[in-house]
């Protein structure tokens, strides 16, 4: 991943913490908080992918097929 790409993702993963914090304290249940927290980083892996990451999960994913064909 190129360096100015992890350091934005770094930042917006800043901010999604951030912000469930700041649900925290307004009182949000923790089923609220959590629903948050994983739609934003999925959101975030959409708009940033790491294509290293998913290199090594597609070899990681033929290899089990493989093993359990």
């Amino acid at each position: 991943m190129h360096p100015k790409n992890r350091m934005e993702k770094a930042i917006a993963l800043e901010a999604i913490a951030d912000k469930a914090e700041e649900l925290e304290k307004a009182g949000a249940s923790n089923l609220d908080i959590n629903a948050f927290v994983s739609g934003a980083r999925e959101k975030l892996a959409e708009e940033r992918p790491d294509p290293d990451k998913y290199a090594k999960a597609a070899v990681l994913a033929n290899k089990w097929a493989t093993q359990n064909a």
